[in-house]
This record gives C-alpha cells, structure tokens and sequence, in this order.
C-alpha cells in the first residue's frame, strides 16, 4: 500500500497536468512552427520562456500512473487501472467478469 503522500501528490499532478494542458499545446505550436522571420523567431524566444515559467508538475509526462486501490506504482496494468498485484487477487476472486486463470 502507498503512501497516502504518494497517492495525494499524484492527483495533485493529474489536476495540474490537465489545468494547463491548453496553455501548452499553445505555447508549443508556436515552438514548432517552422516560418523563420523575425516575429516567429521573437515569438518563439517568448513561447519558449513561457514554457518554461509553468509549473514543472504541470507537464503531463510527470504523472505515473498508479493501482486505483493500493496506490502501487509498479506492475500497472493499464486495461484494468490497477496493479498486477491487485489484478490476480480480484481475478481469482472472481471479481473481474470474464477473466480466469490460464491452465495448459
């Protein structure tokens, strides 16, 4: 089981990311423009300071993904959102419809 800490940082992470997705996507567009005059080039220097006056947890690729129930950060099977922990006790369980064990 994770820390609560742990667990509560990563939604911190998860709202921040989304908060400033837009301003993002707009600050990088202008990064990656590809016209080369004066004013792209002013603009680009400003874009590229913007970028980096955000707050760094606001970048999407600092989330991790997490186990929804124990907060594991490791073995996270994305199809489920839990850990592979987590997964084979709820499915030999029979917690989760259609999956059972594999025999051969």
């Amino acid at each position: 089981m994770a820390k609560e800490s742990m667990k509560a940082r990563e939604r911190k992470r998860i709202k921040m990311a989304a908060r400033y997705a837009e301003k993002r996507a707009e600050l990088t567009k202008i990064l990656k423009s590809t016209d080369q005059s004066d004013e792209v080039v002013d603009a680009k220097w400003d874009a590229m300071i913007a970028l980096q006056k955000l707050p760094a947890n606001s970048a999407k690729v600092r989330v991790h993904n997490r186990c929804g129930l124990t907060g594991r950060p490791r073995g996270y099977m994305r199809n489920f959102g839990i850990s592979r922990v987590t997964f084979r006790e709820m499915a030999l369980a029979g917690k989760i419809p259609g999956v059972k064990k594999a025999s051969w």
